[in-house]
Formats: structure tokens, sequence, C-alpha cells
């Protein structure tokens, strides 16, 4: 952190992309030390609703909370906190080769000024609109381009490198017995797919994802192949590929109703210095290279055990969070108190550090179900001496190397606890009503059906009563 990045040295980095909390830039410059390297820099929301100071360290609560992990409470800043958290809580579960903390770098106010005003004209006009670069920070944190294969030699063939990034959202379904009757449908059908629905009539997507997380996180190469087809036909924000660090398929601005899907000649192209296929085959091969790294690398196992740490599903978890930030529980208030005081009393009945534990293995668990995962692949041709796990795809009959980083692994704020639960609440009681306006649908259209062949039943059995009646006059 010995060096400050300045207003001139702006020109070197790039936009690549941002999310919710943060911009992230990519280095186009000669520097050694940022070569590879990507600059993920704090916003700050425009209505001021947050604190802007870029100072603000964790809550006392949250100190709490946290506090089991060596410097994360001490951490003079939330950032820092955050960088901590990555490398104290999420590393050692999803293991250090596959996640990189970072390391901060010390930036001037001018620096953060230049690059906002640099990338402005980049940024989706609802990501503008929304947030800005926090000017007050005095750090930024830098890690490893995880779309790029480092010590690039310039040779165009060997160092052409095809990344793809995924979301792979939670994927197990809920078996806690604090999950309400009325909300017991959770138990039977994906978080996901029900978000869909509400996502399609809120606006946020015009079509329904067919990617469902069971088939990714179900150990069966069948489903995952399945899955990850499913994730290119309908990629919304949880698919994107990159060529050689460019962002070629899926959408930019990271919602979940881009209209970049569209495949350009580019895209084809670069597939074809990775994959040896006849015209028309490198997508299927591209995609089975992809499901067979998921598959056989066991990256997926392991994720969906920091999953599970949701152990007790928020409608669980939120009765240890009200205890713990001594407020009333407002779940039990809004319910009959009465009826709900035998299947809660156990929660709210238990030691202090009980409650702290459920309520943080929640939070890492929604990091989890949150994070992103970058897969990068590259030909091994004849380069032996590799230091990268290779997969060999047996329709091309090639092998690849290949590196595996779990990103965006955000600290989440304590206080999202009652954030989460809302949105719980919303997804399934929309599903829950959509799946019954179906069902009336469908027995009103029974019914009419029903109806049209009574009638048809009683035109028949008169036509009938008539043929024979004139069949019986005739014979008289």
């Amino acid at each position: 952190m010995a060096a400050v990045l300045g207003a001139k040295d702006a020109v070197e980095w790039i936009y690549r992309g941002e999310g919710a909390a943060n911009l992230v830039l990519a280095y186009c410059g000669s520097a050694p030390k940022f070569v590879g390297k990507v600059l993920r820099i704090q916003k700050v929301p425009n209505n001021g609703s947050e604190c802007e100071n870029g100072h603000s360290a964790l809550t006392k609560l949250e100190c709490v909370l946290w506090g089991k992990f060596e410097g994360i409470v001490s951490a003079p800043t939330r950032e820092t906190a955050e960088q901590l958290y990555v490398q104290k809580v999420m590393c050692p579960l999803l293991g250090s080769e596959h996640v990189d903390a970072g390391i901060h770098v010390l930036v001037s106010r001018e620096f953060l000024e230049a690059v906002e005003k640099k990338v402005l004209g980049q940024r989706p006009s609802w990501r503008v609109d929304a947030a800005k670069v926090n000017p007050l920070c005095d750090s930024v944190l830098l890690i490893a381009d995880h779309s790029k294969f480092p010590h690039v030699s310039g040779i165009f063939k060997e160092d052409f490198c095809v990344s793809v990034e995924i979301k792979p959202k939670g994927g197990f379904l809920p078996v806690s017995e604090f999950i309400a009757e009325e909300n017991a449908v959770k138990k039977k059908i994906i978080r996901f797919k029900m978000h869909q629905l509400l996502k399609l009539h809120q606006g946020k997507i015009r079509k329904i994802s067919k990617y469902d997380p069971l088939d990714m996180f179900s150990g069966s190469k069948d489903r995952v192949q399945k899955a990850i087809k499913s994730l290119f036909l309908t990629p919304q924000n949880n698919f994107r590929v990159f060529l050689n660090g460019s962002l070629a398929f899926g959408g930019m601005d990271g919602s979940a109703d881009s209209a970049s899907y569209t495949l350009d000649q580019a895209f084809l192209d670069g597939l074809k210095h990775i994959i040896v296929a006849k015209d028309g085959m490198h997508i299927k091969y591209f995609l089975e290279l992809i499901a067979e790294t998921i598959f056989k690398s066991g990256l997926l196992d392991r994720l969906l055990e920091v999953q599970k740490l949701d152990a007790i599903d928020i409608e669980g978890a939120i009765h240890a969070y009200y205890d713990i930030v001594s407020q009333p529980c407002m779940v039990c208030r809004e319910k009959d108190g009465n009826k709900l005081s035998g299947r809660y009393s156990s929660l709210h009945s238990m030691p202090r550090d009980e409650k702290l534990k459920i309520v943080r293995d929640y939070l890492i668990s929604s990091t989890a179900k949150d994070l992103s995962l970058m897969i990068s692949f590259r030909s091994r041709g004849n380069n032996l001496e590799s230091p990268y796990k290779v997969v060999f795809l047996e329709s091309t009959k090639q092998t690849f190397d290949y590196k595996a980083s779990f990103i965006d692994l955000d600290m989440k704020p304590l206080k999202k606890m009652e954030y989460y639960y809302k949105l719980d609440q919303q997804i399934v009681s929309f599903y829950v009503k959509m799946v019954k306006d179906k069902e009336a649908i469908d027995n009103e259209r029974e019914d009419e059906i029903r109806c049209l062949e009574d009638k048809d039943l009683s035109a028949f059995l008169r036509l009938q009563r008539n043929d024979v009646s004139t069949l019986s006059h005739t014979s008289n």
C-alpha cells in the first residue's frame, strides 16, 4: 500500500462491470504489479441513505457477531472488515485455492473522481441513477483478474482464454420445522424458480429462466449439463462469457433482463481458438466443457456445504435475530403469538451464543448463495509444465488448463436479516397466489369443458330418442 494512485493513473483502468456495492475496473497498462489485476471500488447510494465517509466500521452488534474471527472487529473501516471476512471466514470454508481476498491499494480523491468521470458513459443508466463512486475512500481492493490466466507469453493461440461466470444460486430445499404451514411449498419448489415468477410480475425480467439450481447441485453429470444449457439459453444475470478478459456474451449491466444475449461473430470466432470442432458444434462442446469441469472438480459440493449452514431457514433465523438486537419479535407479533409460541419458544429460549451462531451461519450462507463462480479455460497443447488443473473433453479429445475462483464474497450486514425475511415471504406468498389462481382458472376450464360435454351428451341422447321414435313410427 506504499504507492498512491492519482488522477493520472485513471487512464490505465477500464470499466469491467459493477454490482450493487462495487465498481470493477480492469488494468490495461504495463506496470507489473497491476498486470492481470482488477480494482473493486466502493460505491455509495445517491440518495445518501448510507454512510458516505468510507470509514464506517462494523456496528456494535456486528462486532459481537464476528468477534470470534481475528482482526475483523478491530478493522478501522468496513471495507477492511469485509476483506478480512473473505480471508478469515470464506477462505477456510471454500478453500484458499479458490478464493482471493485481495490487498488494499491507496488511492487519492482525485483518482476516484477521475475514474467516476471516465466510466460514466459506460455504466448502465439505472446503475448511475442508483449509486456513484465513493470519493471519500482512501483505499480500494486489488484482486486477480479471474477472467484471464496470469503471465501471458504473447503467443495468441496458446494464451487465448475463455472464461465463464456463473451464479449458481441456492442449491437445496429447506427442511426446517420452523417453516410455516402456509409456506410449505418452500420444501418442494426451489426458491430461484419461485422468485422468477415475482420478478416477471415486477417487470424485472421478460422471460422465466429455464435454469434449476437443483440440477446444478445434483451431482449428476446429465443434470449439470442440463443446468449449463439452461443458463446459456436464458442467462439473465446468471451466466456471462469472457474472451481474453472482454465480455463476449451476457449482460454488462448486471441486470436480470439485459438484451446482450445475442451470439455475435466475435464470440463464435473466439470459441474456435479453444474448441476444435466442425462449424456449428463449438457452442455445444463449450457447454459440455463447462459441465465436465463442474462435475469432476467437486467445486459445488463444497459450496453446497456452506449454503447449508442455513439450517433452520430465514423463518427460524429471524427469531434469533430479533432477540440479538433486543427488539420484540415482529414475526410473533404480526401473527397469532399464542398459536406460534410453542413452535418458536425453543428459539427464543436459546442461550445468546446459540442465537448468534444461527444468525452468523445464516449470513455466511447468504454470501454462498449470492456469489459467482468464475472458471477460465485455455488449451493445454504441449505445455506439460503448466501449474493448473486439467480437464479432458471426450467429445473433442482435447485437454484444457482450467482455474476456478469464487468471487463476489460480500459480507452481509446484520440489518439485512429483516429484508431477507420480508423478501422471502413476498416470494412465497406471490408464488402460492399464482398457483391458486392457475388452479382456479384450470378448474373453471374443466367446468366449462364438462358443461359442454354434458350439453353434447344431452343433445346426443335427444338425437338417439328422436331416432328411436322415428324408427318405431316407421315400423308401425
